[in-house]
């Protein structure tokens, strides 16, 4: 897997963060009304902000194995939190656990051939389904090759691991070991960014961390002002059912940014 700086991550990120905040996954209903068998409600016990968390999808080893994982694709460092600490899982175990995770709107009737890159998704299975078998699969490898788990390996194990499953062409139970890193990858952002109604982005940490104002709806009084530096915390869409929150004006004004503001009627 290149090596990448948490700056450089968040620049190939970044642009996707806002749109995240609108995606319109489900939040995990049951998941056997879906068509897909999820397993019964279990609890991890780590370290950091997963502890003690109460999975609707993952099974005990599979999710041993994505805690490890999307810490290693966004680790903990002085800037602030990662993948694991923000509950990324979490995140992850709600959408695979829901309609999203059952391909709800997904397109199923074959016919199953390869095709080419730009036709997009062509694999028979759902989500959730993508996942188990994968799981499954990587499990077994890494306790064929290495004799332990993956959460067991150390870190640069771990990270070589997942470089193989990025740039290889193994077969994991029929999903190809690339495509299962791709969505692995596609939702550890994703979970890192989004509202943390939806599971991740614990005390929303990650709009903390790149300034992201969340899910207000309204800056009406800001309207005419322009330049200045929004120092609001941000807000999740779970805070106020109306999402208003610029009622009253702040208290302190925020102040304009760069050496000569514009003045009201030009003078």
């Amino acid at each position: 897997m290149e090596k990448l700086t948490r700056r450089t991550f968040f620049k190939a990120a970044g642009a996707t963060a806002a749109a995240l905040t609108a995606k319109a996954h489900a939040l995990a209903p049951d998941a056997a009304q879906h068509g897909h068998g999820a397993a019964p409600a279990t609890t991890t016990t780590t370290t950091g902000a997963a502890a003690h968390t109460a999975y609707l999808f993952f099974r005990p080893d599979e999710a041993r194995f994505v805690e490890a994982a999307v810490a290693r694709l966004i680790p903990l460092d002085a800037n602030g939190p990662g993948a694991l600490e923000a509950g990324v899982p979490n995140y992850i175990d709600r959408q695979l656990g829901g309609a999203w995770g059952a391909g709800e709107r997904l397109y199923r009737s074959g016919p199953w051939q390869a095709g080419v890159p730009g036709q997009g998704y062509q694999l028979p299975f759902t989500p959730a389904e993508l996942f188990r078998n994968a799981l499954r699969a990587i499990d077994g490898d890494v306790k064929k090759r290495r004799n332990t788990t993956f959460d067991k390996l150390p870190g640069a194990d771990q990270d070589a691991y997942l470089e193989s499953l990025q740039t290889g062409s193994q077969d994991l139970n029929g999903v190809p070991a690339h495509t299962f890193f791709e969505s692995l990858l596609a939702l550890t952002i994703e979970g890192f960014f989004s509202d943390p109604i939806y599971g991740g982005n614990k005390d929303m940490a990650a709009w903390k961390m790149i300034g992201f104002p969340g899910a207000y709806a309204s800056f009406y009084h800001l309207v005419d002002q322009h330049g200045i530096l929004f120092t609001r915390a941000p807000m999740s869409m779970g805070e106020d059912n109306r999402r208003m929150i610029h009622i009253q004006p702040v208290a302190d004004q925020p102040k304009a940014v760069g050496p000569n503001p514009v003045k009201k009627g030009g003078k």
